[in-house]
C-alpha cells in the first residue's frame, strides 16, 4: 500500500510570536491520554500550567505531521473547588455537578491553548452506550474522520453528566484504548505521574525495578500493578493494564509513562519515553470485530468444554453445539454472548446463531442430531458461533 504525505504551509502562533510553518499530513495517528494527576495541583484545581505545557506538547506532534486525538480526565477535579466543594466528592450527583462545571474549564483552556499553535480542537463527550450501539460508533467514527481531516484535535472525554456507572471509564483510561481502536492509532500514549510499571511502588521501595517492555501482559503482571497512584484521579495502574490489554489486542502499541519536560510526549511515540512500553503482536482488528470484542456487551454465557475452547483460542475454528456444556443467560440469534471454559476464563466473543431455550436443547449434541431435535428440516447455519463472527480475548 503506498502512503502519501502532503505538504501545506500554514501561518501558526507560539509563545514567541507568529511565523511561517511547515505542516506535513500523514497517516500517523496518536492518541494521548492525560490523567487527573496530571493536569490538577495538589488541591484539585486546575492546573493552567499543566494544561498550557501539554498542549505544547501535543502541537508540537501535530506540526510534525501526526494526526493527534487526545482524551482528558479533570472535569471533576477541574471543577470540584468552582462549585463549592472543599474536597473531591464521592456522590454520583456531586460528581457530575462538578463535572458539569469543570468540562467547560476544561475544553476553555485547552481551546485556547491549542490556539496560540493555530490549532482548533473540538470536543466529543462519550459514555459506555455509545460504545454497544454499532450506529453510534459508526457516526463518531465518522466525526473522528472529518476532525482530522480538516486539522481538528478531537478531544474526547466521559459524559459525566449523564453517566449512570460512576465514571466506569476507569479514568479514561479504557476509554483512550477504545478510541486508539476506533481511530486505528499507530500509537496509544496513557500519561501518568509514574515512570511506567514497576516490580513495586517505587516511592515506598528504594529496590523496586521498571518494566521497560512488556510483550503480553500476564497474571503475574497483574500481580504487580497497585491502586489508584494519587487522591485526585481515579484509576490505578491496574486500569492503565486493562487499557493495555484492549489496545495492544486491537493492533494498537501502547506506552505508559511520564512526561514532564519538553521533548517527553516526542521522545515517547520514539521509543525513549520515561515508561513502560505494551508491545503487539496482532494486526489491526476490523471495525466490526473491535465491536464485537471491546465495544459490544454479551447478553449470555457458553460454558464450553476443553475441546472446543481449543479449536476456537488455537485453531481459529467455529463453535459447533457438541462442544457446548452449558447455557447461561437470555439472548436470540444475532446477539453477541460470551465464551468461557470450564474455568470460567474467558475465551471471547461471538455473535450466536441459536436463541438461548435453542441451545439449551443441543448443547453437547452432534450436527446430525440438531435438526431432529429442534424440528426443523433446513438450519441455515450449524454452528453456534461462526468463526468470522468470533474475537478471541
Amino acid at each position: 500500500m503506498k502512503v502519501f504525505f502532503v505538504y501545506i504551509f500554514k501561518k501558526y502562533h507560539s509563545k514567541s510570536g507568529s511565523y511561517k510553518g511547515v505542516i506535513r499530513l500523514s497517516n500517523q495517528r496518536i492518541v494521548v491520554k492525560i490523567g487527573s494527576s496530571s493536569l490538577t495541583g495538589s488541591q484539585g484545581g486546575l492546573d493552567h500550567q499543566a494544561v498550557d505545557f501539554f498542549a505544547d506538547e501535543i502541537a508540537s506532534l501535530q506540526h510534525a505531521g501526526y494526526s493527534v486525538l487526545l482524551v482528558t480526565s479533570g472535569a471533576v477535579a477541574a471543577g470540584f473547588r468552582e462549585i463549592g466543594y472543599h474536597s473531591r466528592p464521592k456522590l454520583l450527583h456531586e460528581k457530575q455537578a462538578a463535572a458539569s462545571v469543570g468540562q467547560a474549564l476544561l475544553m476553555r483552556d485547552y481551546q485556547q491553548a491549542f490556539a496560540r499553535h493555530g490549532i482548533v480542537s473540538g470536543q466529543i463527550l462519550l459514555t459506555r452506550s455509545d460504545f454497544n450501539n454499532r450506529k453510534r460508533t459508526g457516526n463518531a467514527t465518522m466525526t473522528i474522520e472529518e476532525l482530522l481531516k480538516q486539522g481538528v484535535i478531537p478531544i474526547f472525554n466521559e459524559n459525566d453528566t449523564v453517566s449512570v456507572d460512576e465514571l466506569k471509564f476507569g479514568d479514561n483510561d479504557t476509554l483512550s484504548a477504545l478510541v486508539a481502536n476506533l481511530a486505528r492509532a499507530s500509537q496509544l500514549v496513557i500519561l501518568t505521574d509514574m515512570e511506567g510499571l514497576y516490580s513495586a511502588d517505587p516511592r515506598h521501595d528504594p529496590t523496586a525495578t521498571r518494566y521497560d517492555r512488556i510483550d503480553e501482559i500476564t497474571d503475574e503482571i497483574y500481580a504487580v500493578a497497585g491502586g489508584s497512584g494519587s487522591a485526585v484521579g481515579t484509576g490505578g495502574m491496574r486500569s492503565k493494564l486493562d487499557a493495555a490489554k484492549i489496545a495492544t489486542r486491537g493492533g494498537v502499541p501502547v506506552f505508559v509513562g511520564r512526561v514532564r519536560e519538553v521533548g517527553d510526549l516526542k521522545a515517547a511515540i520514539d521509543h525513549h519515553g520515561k515508561g513502560t512500553y505494551f508491545a503487539t503482536h496482532v494486526s489491526a482488528l476490523s471495525i466490526k470485530k473491535q465491536w464485537l470484542g471491546f465495544l459490544s456487551t454479551p447478553l449470555g454465557t457458553l460454558i464450553v468444554d476443553d475441546g472446543a475452547a481449543y479449536a476456537l483460542s488455537r485453531e481459529n475454528r467455529s463453535l459447533l453445539p457438541v462442544g457446548i456444556k452449558q447455557v447461561e443467560g437470555q439472548f436470540h440469534a444475532g446477539d453477541v454472548i460470551e465464551v468461557v471454559n470450564l474455568q470460567r476464563e474467558v475465551l471471547g466473543r461471538g455473535i450466536v446463531n441459536y436463541d438461548h431455550d435453542q441451545l439449551q436443547l443441543i448443547c453437547g449434541l452432534p450436527s446430525s442430531e440438531i435438526s431432529t431435535r429442534l424440528g426443523i428440516e433446513d438450519i441455515h447455519r450449524l454452528e453456534a458461533v461462526h468463526r468470522d463472527e468470533w474475537v478471541s480475548l
